[in-house]
């Protein structure tokens, strides 16, 4: 193999490399934020059911 092709591959290499890592910190950066989002939502409040513990005249 003649040098340029060693480059050439050694360079594709360092390139898939770099946009792999680019692309993990994307991620993790996404993920945080999303984490972050999640924390701050107000804590929903439980919705009071319309006939639970309610007495109910079912007699014909």
């Amino acid at each position: 193999m003649e040098i340029n092709t060693i480059m050439s591959s050694q360079i594709m290499e360092l390139q898939q490399t770099v946009q792999m890592s680019v692309m993990q910190n994307a991620l993790n950066l996404n993920t945080a934020a999303a984490i972050e989002l999640l924390k701050d939502l107000p804590q929903q409040q439980v919705a009071i059911h319309p006939n639970k513990g309610a007495v109910m005249d079912i007699s014909i």
